[in-house]
């Protein structure tokens, strides 16, 4: 399993009576899973709507598909693990929300393509490289809006009047602003006129993004069907691509955003979306209707949605997981002990087990039969995402990733960074780097030594790295120990230093001592009139061979 910015396999679950989390009965119910592997610095920060199985090469060999969030801000990356290590990494330029596996066409061999909703584009992958990019139309700017920002490109209204008015239109008239408008409610007051100079002559554009995003057969009911992607919009629709022309080829609009989605049919056939969507209800879609069914009306936000055989499984943000019907009747409720972070279908169809994983915020993995508890697994921390089917060759496999190490990883990546910015300040206030930190003369010298001893010549290559301005009147000078070596010029002047020239400087040393001792000679870039050293090198001398015999 892949535990969070670490990871880790557990396998093979045996499915079995109900227990009762006492005493020595936990330690039971948490072996029933057998820990496979466990990375506690795998940098991995992801959700379950990120993480895919799928076997990409046709090698009967099932890879592990993670879209990595990196920081948040930066070091998005599509990473492909086989086994324990990762096999491929592909940069994202931002946020995924989701990824799937699926078949684009009925070309031999059959291995499945990969796609990444990110904003508002869907990244398609063929054999771990970057093959389609789909983006989806642009919206209809608001009349409005753009007259608000063309006043603001006449100097009609200052940036401020420009801030009110566009909150006006959002607070009061509902008004959907486009990504610009919605980044400059967000600035500092300091920042909003120089914001409105740059932007203000550009013409405004509306993009949706994606929010989440499933598969659907096309005409068969196989696992190696043809697939179709189904995305839901921040703009309330739910769209169904084709997988060969990559164009909508159906489209519906939603009460409210979809948060999460599960597909159930054949496009061609027939076919059921359950939706859950922001405003706290659950809807269905099926092939002829024309808007969608409100099929449930919960009392909170959901956090998880699965669909196990013709139930509707929700976990809800009031530490509630609820089971309806498909026509919106309850059947149970189950009050859980810590809110839900995430949730996963267990279905392991060589024993015909299907079950619902929840993973909670107190660090343990419930799993339901209905609704009965029949395992409990204890993590090392909470879990933000989960994953059950085949990976490698073993078919009961639960991925899992926790979030605890990626902050401890985080954490000392800033400690180290800290530390080695810190010692490179000071190495540059000392003078003690090979690179000069001074603007008016800005250096940069390394030093190569050659023969085998005792006598060695030494090589320094000194470059002017300004642009413009040469560098003269510059000194160098070795400080060494007098028992080991001697220097046959150890203070000599530097011609004048073109910029961009590399000036080799030579000098030899001698081993002086019949011990075969070795230390370290400083090299100092000294200017006139100065009492630091622009520069230092420190140079490891070889062991010397000994003296030469006559």
């Amino acid at each position: 399993m892949v535990r969070g910015r670490w990871v880790a396999l557990a396998t093979g679950p045996s499915p079995g009576r109900s227990l009762k989390m006492e005493g020595n009965e936990r330690s039971e119910a948490c072996a029933k899973w057998l820990d496979a592997h466990y990375d506690p610095v795998a940098n991995l920060y992801t959700f379950s709507s990120c993480v895919a199985l799928a076997d990409l090469h046709g090698d009967g060999e099932t890879k592990l598909i993670v879209g990595d969030l990196g920081t948040g801000q930066s070091n998005m990356k599509l990473k492909v693990y086989k086994g324990t290590t990762m096999l491929s990494e592909n940069t994202l330029i931002d946020l995924p929300t989701g990824v799937v596996a699926f078949l684009m066409d009925t070309n031999e061999p059959r291995t499945p393509a990969v796609a990444v909703a990110s904003g508002p584009y869907i990244y398609i992958y063929k054999n771990l490289r970057p093959y389609f990019k789909f983006t989806l139309p642009p919206l209809e700017v608001n009349p409005l809006e753009q007259d608000i920002w063309h006043q603001a490109k006449e100097d009609k209204i200052d940036h401020l009047t420009l801030k009110e008015m566009l909150e006006s239109f959002r607070d009061k008239g509902g008004m959907r602003l486009s990504a610009r408008s919605l980044r400059y409610l967000m600035l500092e007051p300091h920042e909003m006129e120089a914001f409105v100079n740059v932007h203000k002559m550009q013409a405004i554009k509306c993009q949706t993004v994606i929010t989440c995003m499933a598969t659907l057969n096309k005409n068969m009911a196989d696992d190696d069907a043809v697939g179709c992607l189904v995305i839901g919009t921040e703009n309330m629709e739910v769209c169904i691509l084709d997988p060969e022309a990559f164009t909508i080829q159906a489209k519906l609009n939603i009460p409210s955003v979809a948060v999460f989605m599960d597909v159930t049919g054949q496009f061609d056939v027939e076919f059921r979306i359950i939706v859950a969507c922001r405003n706290g209800n659950i809807y269905i879609i099926r092939r002829d209707s024309k808007r969608p069914k409100q099929c449930v009306e919960l009392n909170s936000q959901p956090v998880g949605l699965v669909r196990l055989n013709k139930n509707i499984v929700v976990g809800c943000g009031k530490e509630t997981l609820h089971a309806y019907t498909q026509k919106g009747k309850k059947l149970w409720t189950v009050q859980l002990p810590a809110p839900i972070t995430t949730m996963s279908l267990m279905d392991h169809k060589a024993k015909g087990f299907q079950a619902v994983l929840v993973a909670l915020a107190n660090s343990e993995v419930h799993l339901y039969k209905d609704k009965i508890l029949i395992n409990v697994t204890k993590t090392q921390d909470i879990v933000t995402s989960l994953c059950f089917g085949r990976y490698g060759r073993e078919d009961g496999t639960l991925i899992m990733t926790t979030k605890a190490m990626h902050r401890a990883f985080q954490m000392d990546l800033y400690r180290l960074r800290l530390r080695a910015t810190r010692e490179y300040a000071k190495a540059l206030e000392a003078s003690m780097a090979p690179v000069s930190a001074d603007l008016q003369e800005p250096l940069k010298m390394n030093a190569v030594v050659q023969g085998i001893g005792p006598a060695f010549k030494l090589t320094l290559n000194i470059q002017n790295t300004s642009a413009t301005r040469p560098a003269i009147n510059l000194c160098v000078s070795f400080l060494y120990d007098e028992h080991l070596y001697s220097v046959k010029r150890a203070f000599f002047k530097v011609p004048m230093l073109v910029p961009g020239l590399t000036y080799p400087l030579v000098t030899f040393v001698e081993s002086v001592s019949d011990r075969g001792a070795s230390d370290t000679i400083k090299v100092f870039v000294l200017a006139m009139g100065r009492r630091a050293p622009i520069l230092t090198a420190h140079i490891h001398m070889p062991v010397s061979e000994g003296p030469l015999l006559a």
